[in-house]
């Protein structure tokens, strides 16, 4: 089963529905989807705001974060074997996680720590991977300095908090009064 879209649109055009179950190519590894993570990216995809740009061929299947267990490993794969505890981030081009099972190149995948469950970490990867960019990649934030992070309660404010206090930073963190506990 897979929720797939047949054409762009609103919510309605999302449709739960059988799907082929995906085989690993080579590098590949099949994941049974225990979780799937929902961004404003998947319904902005959807709704046809990035056609011209990034178009699927439909049906597709969208859905970027997952977490789940390894079900399949295709040739040359050497990190991972059926059985281990996964999440992912797959690539914007692909999607698939919007499934029971998902393709996943082996580069996408991280094994998952044994104290985190399915549910945090299928809410982990793009969130964190977009905290990672702004602090590091475009901030170029070293230790000693100080960041202002708004909506640090939010999907990527709290992991810019956990970010920045790692490399060292002074963090100064807004929240809504209903949020403050989670910013601590």
């Amino acid at each position: 089963k897979a929720v797939r879209i047949h054409d762009y649109g609103d919510a309605s055009k999302l449709t739960y529905e059988d799907a082929p179950r995906p085989a690993p190519a080579k590098g590949q590894v099949v994941v049974k989807v225990k979780v799937a993570g929902v961004n404003p990216v998947d319904w902005k995809i959807r709704s046809g705001m990035f056609r011209g740009g990034l178009d699927f061929t439909m049906p597709a299947t969208l859905g970027f974060d997952i977490a789940g267990e390894v079900d399949a490993v295709g040739d040359g794969v050497t990190r991972l074997k059926k059985g281990d505890r996964v999440f992912a981030y797959l690539s914007l081009a692909r999607g698939g996680g919007y499934a029971q099972f998902a393709i996943v190149e082996e580069a996408e995948a991280a094994a998952m720590p044994a104290a985190l469950d399915f549910v945090r970490a299928g809410a982990t990867p793009l969130t964190s991977l977009t905290a990672w960019q702004c602090l590091f990649d475009v901030a170029k934030l070293e230790k000693g300095q100080t960041v202002l992070v708004h909506g640090a309660a939010g999907g990527v404010g709290h992991f810019a908090v956990q970010l920045a206090k790692w490399k060292g930073a002074t963090v100064i963190a807004t929240a809504s009064a209903d949020q403050a506990e989670f910013v601590k």
